[in-house]
């Protein structure tokens, strides 16, 4: 149950890998950090040396969704010895509840690192509550 949960019992975020493909047939699969602390959710995406006009970041319903479109879909003709660094296009999409506050999501690129801040509502989270079995 609490494998893709993010936060106390499932409350705040849960990610959800869309498997969604741009360009090519490599399934690319961006890494993703997501740190709880008090007021907020700080999620990092590892996307080094990309252009940040080329990240897009939505919300539709409770849905964050990060997606970077590569403009360098063209053939790369270099004559790689090792090429294991890759800058292709991704998506990763995320279930966010009521306790965050989507009206101020601020994002941030910087050092490689796409940087979301996304606050919580104060008291708007649940207290845990223990279950008895019978």
């Amino acid at each position: 149950m609490c494998n893709n949960r993010f936060g106390q019992r499932g409350y705040g975020m849960r990610h959800e890998y869309s498997g969604k493909q741009f360009g090519g047939s490599h399934n690319y699969r961006v890494p993703v950090n997501i740190v709880k602390n008090d007021t907020t959710y700080e999620l990092m995406v590892f996307a080094p040396d990309r252009a940040k006009d080329d990240f897009k970041i939505s919300i539709k319903g409770h849905e964050l969704t990060i997606s970077y479109v590569s403009n360098n879909d063209k053939e790369d003709n270099r004559n790689w010895i090792r090429h294991e660094f890759s800058k292709a296009s991704f998506e990763r999409s995320f279930v966010i509840d009521e306790t965050v506050d989507s009206d101020n999501i601020v994002a941030e690129y910087a050092n490689g690192i796409l940087h979301l801040n996304l606050p919580i509502i104060p008291g708007s989270e649940k207290p845990a509550q223990e279950i008895r079995i019978s």
